[in-house]
């Protein structure tokens, strides 16, 4: 794992200064090594910076940027299929001087071009400086399990692995997208492509970009979409068939994912996404696996007996560690410089803790995050009469009277007959049918309140609204997995773990996220994913045959923190400083929404996403 970064400035006021600041505050990424390439070329002065945490060939062979003929390279993650492809590439006449994938890589690139990505297994962000074509070619992984970040502006491109790596560029325009803001408020973090900055955009998750150095022209382009799988028709396939397909890919994925020349390890929660990571893969191998896991005082949000009793019957190297609540509280200042743009996302908090104390025995470590988005393990994905009017209801309080009485036109209009329930059937056509009002039901702040706090802001387009790009006979279950994959996971979860483990040297890799068990669940069907009720049938079926169902059968829970009790005693002086700060969020309706907050009258969620905003405006506006 590391961080990449660099330019590409037309003005040519951009240096070798910047370039050694842009690099140099990304070590954090890889403490282990630094690289600089700068070409001061007649159009143009183009750096290219990497810090390198050593994974794979310790020693200096794996060295970046690194060069071969005609380009050069800087990349972030792992390829961990690397040794087919060199055998692959031996056929072709290629030699290797090093057992590091980043070699592979870049001859994987002199060979098939922008087509070597469809070989990659694994999570990368690439930059390429092809002098061949005089293009800077930018690639992401399928998932988006590693960040990247690009910068366009007045004859300045950047790109980087994290936002404050732009900071350090003196040209660098840091002015805050208000649009941005809204959708951060609304749900917690901000959607690619978007950033909290304007001109300032993530690459999308399975797209590569190309920057061409002659005519400055800037090309997105998409190579892979969760999306066109879930619009292939389904496999026709047993329960058995597929129990069996699944479980053969999941090893494969987590096998790849323990290549390494450093110690590995496993977070271990102790549900069902975790513990099947960690039976598989110990069942693979006699040395015992390195499990680790953070246990709370409160009960409620305390897993630490669950994940001790998983790793006791498999036998791993187990630690745990009971986090105090000054421990904890002792990250929220940190928070504003570790996620350098707001996020919202208390469960940062646990972890960062579990990150700091798995670096103390390994340098990488494996979560099981995508477990519940491609195997449909939330509760919003089983629609009971009880969660049906609740959701009704919600959409009811968003849209307004006048919205429903249009799709109820719409509807009567295609013959559908109005009754006493019209109405709610109506809000659940709306809800089943509407990337808008899937969007609502994640809404931690109203329009009318971010209306208050921001003025007028524009809706912008993100990935809910690929949902008029699935088939009109998709079953709703697998457009809201498909939507959920592309929106919450990738700019949520992976970007909440991402930063979090790499803040300590750590790196994280996500095995459920092989492309290959994504591309094979999304074409079962529906009744394989959730069976009379049951959340996660696959998966819950191939871990009993590793874990009994006595250990495993308990209430879901999330990773969580007590933040409202927090944010009403411990916090209290943070929320008062903060909400009186000026920022550009309108002062009055911070007092408004702090004065309802401690009257009972406010979701907690939505006043720490205001705290989050502050404190990240204070370090870094």
């Amino acid at each position: 794992m590391c961080g990449i970064t660099g330019f590409c400035d037309f003005t040519k006021r951009s240096t070798k200064s910047e370039l050694i600041k842009m690099t140099e505050r990304l070590h954090h990424r890889g403490p282990d090594d630094t690289g600089y390439s700068l070409y001061e070329e007649n159009d143009y002065n183009l750096g290219l910076g990497h810090t390198r945490l050593s994974i794979l060939d310790l020693s200096r062979h794996g060295h970046q940027p690194m060069k071969y003929k005609e380009l050069e390279v800087v990349y972030n993650g792992e390829v961990y299929n690397f040794e087919e492809i060199r055998t692959e590439l031996k056929k072709y006449g290629y030699t290797f001087d090093s057992d590091s994938d980043t070699e592979v890589l870049i001859k994987a690139y002199y060979e098939w071009g922008i087509k070597a990505v469809d070989k990659f297994n694994g999570m990368f962000s690439i930059t390429i400086y092809d002098k061949r074509v005089n293009k800077l070619v930018l690639i992401r992984d399928r998932a988006g399990v590693k960040p990247f970040y690009y910068y366009n502006q007045e004859n300045l491109f950047m790109f980087s692995s994290e936002l404050k790596s732009f900071h350090e560029n003196q040209f660098f325009q840091k002015n805050i997208s208000l649009d941005s803001v809204a959708l951060f408020l609304q749900m917690g973090y901000i959607l690619e492509p978007h950033t909290i900055f304007e001109s300032t955009y993530k690459l999308k998750a399975g797209h590569y970009l190309e920057l061409d150095l002659a005519t400055k022209e800037v090309k997105e382009i998409k190579y892979w979409d969760v999306i066109d799988f879930y619009n292939m028709p389904k496999f026709d396939i047993s329960e058995r068939e597929a129990v069996t397909e699944t479980e053969k890919l999941l090893k494969s994925a987590f096998n790849y994912r323990m290549v390494s020349d450093v110690p590995v390890g496993v977070f271990l929660s102790g549900g069902y996404d975790s513990s099947v990571v960690t039976s598989l893969i110990q069942s693979e191998q006699t040395e015992k696996l390195k499990t680790f896991t953070i246990g709370f005082n409160e009960e409620s949000y305390n897993e630490a007996p669950h994940a001790k009793n998983v790793a006791n019957h498999l036998g791993t190297d187990h630690t745990e560690y009971y986090c105090t609540e000054k421990e904890a509280l002792e990250i929220v200042p940190t928070i504003a410089d570790i996620y350098d743009e707001p996020f919202g996302d208390s469960s940062a908090i646990p972890t960062i803790l579990v990150s700091q104390m798995a670096k103390r025995d390994v340098s990488v470590s494996l979560s099981a995050d995508g477990g519940d988005e491609i195997f449909a393990g939330y509760s919003k994905y089983v629609t009971d009469v009880d969660d049906t009017a609740k959701k009704i209801n919600f959409i009811k309080r968003f849209i307004g009277k006048s919205t429903l009485n249009k799709f109820a036109k719409i509807l009567q209009e295609t013959g559908i007959k109005k009754d006493a329930f019209f109405e709610n059937k109506v809000a659940k056509f709306a809800y089943e049918n509407s990337p808008e009002l899937q969007r609502l039901t994640s809404y931690y702040t109203t329009p009318y309140s971010i209306e208050r706090l921001l003025g007028k802001h524009k809706k912008i387009i993100t990935n809910f609204d690929c949902m008029k790009y699935m088939n009109e006979n998709t079953e709703s279950l697998d457009k809201m997995l498909a939507i959920d994959y592309k929106t919450y996971m990738v700019d949520d979860i992976l970007h909440k773990v991402d930063r979090a483990t790499m803040s300590v040297s750590l790196e994280g890799r996500e095995p459920l996220l092989d492309y290959r068990i994504i591309e094979f669940i999304s074409r079962l069907p529906i009744e394989l994913k959730i069976k009379n009720g049951n959340k996660k049938w696959l998966l819950k079926e191939i871990t009993h045959k590793y874990l009994p169902k006595g250990i495993m059968d308990r209430p879901k829970m999330g990773f969580g923190i007590p933040v409202d009790e927090w944010l009403k005693n411990e916090l209290k002086d943070y929320v008062e400083e903060y909400f009186s700060m000026a920022s550009i969020l309108d002062k009055d309706e911070l007092q408004r929404i702090k004065h309802l907050f401690f009257q009972g009258k406010v979701n907690f969620r939505m006043v720490w996403n205001l705290l989050m905003f502050q404190m990240w405006y204070r370090k870094w506006m």
